[in-house]
């Protein structure tokens, strides 16, 4: 799967780097959200940095003291600050700002798994959720899909210009989460063609078994904006053509009133 540019802190530091520590830092918080949740020792960290026991120590205490980390008994795990963060980056985007006003205003929504996701490189990045159901459906907050396989991210592609398709089908190795996945880049194709006839995109099964996505593209309200869509997540036993369409519909209704008032206007002049 590809996923674009690599993320900060990735990278070891090098020779050159002229800010060590920092990098380091970056690494370690970047290692804590790829462990999902499980706590990593002071020489997990350690190892994996290539890094002393003791330098690595100060690097934590110093994210520990920041709110980025905190210390569990099996280790550290990422901290509250982080997610105060997020959510800060999330709210810097209108959209996402009144998203949960215009699902709740919608009754075919409301009781839904209504999911906002920015384009990030070939991956759909989670950035809000609306939580509709007492079971769990959906992708964790924070969590990345390929754009070829997820509802959400088909919808994205579909507002790509055809070199930029090119170029993005031509970088994907196609690594299928379910039997149900794409495979190459003529049936990603197909889905877009799909998806900008009707008007949403619709995923079943292809990024986990059981459940159907359906997703619309959500045009930005600002030229510095990301991408957006925002899409719905629903058990395959209830996915019936009807409930499909009626759910279509409905995300295509929030567009509609996620759309810049200004550029509503535009159009109605």
């Amino acid at each position: 799967m590809s996923t674009g540019p690599t993320r900060p802190g990735v990278e070891t530091p090098s020779a050159k780097d002229p800010a060590p520590a920092v990098t380091r830092a970056l690494r370690i918080l970047g290692l804590l959200e790829e462990a999902a949740g499980q706590p990593l020792s002071l020489s997990d960290l350690a190892r994996a940095l290539g890094a002393a026991k003791s330098s690595t120590s100060n690097i934590c205490a110093v994210l520990e003291d920041g709110g980025m980390i905190r210390r569990t008994e099996g280790g550290y795990r990422l901290g509250v600050r982080t997610a105060e963060l997020g959510g800060s980056f999330t709210a810097g985007f209108n959209q996402v700002r009144e998203f949960f006003t215009v699902v709740e205003a919608i009754p075919s929504l409301r009781r839904e798994v209504v999911q906002v996701a920015m384009r990030d490189g070939a991956d759909a990045l989670y950035l809000a959720r609306h939580e509709g159901r007492q079971h769990r459906l959906g992708t964790p907050l924070g969590s990345r899909l390929p754009l070829v396989y997820s509802a959400t991210g088909v919808a994205m592609l579909t507002v790509l210009a055809p070199e930029e398709l090119d170029a993005l089908l031509a970088a994907e190795r196609f690594v299928p989460s379910t039997e149900r996945s794409a495979r190459d880049a003529a049936s990603v194709r197909a889905k877009v063609a799909e998806a900008h006839a009707r008007g949403y995109a619709i995923d079943r099964g292809e990024s986990f078994p059981g459940i159907v996505g359906v997703a619309a593209p959500l045009a930005p309200w600002r030229p510095s904006d990301p991408q957006l869509a925002i899409g719905v997540a629903l058990p395959e036993d209830e996915a019936d053509e009807e409930a499909v369409a009626a759910l279509g519909e409905a995300v295509l209704e929030a567009v509609r009133r996620l759309t810049n008032p200004f550029e509503r206007a535009l159009r109605r002049s």
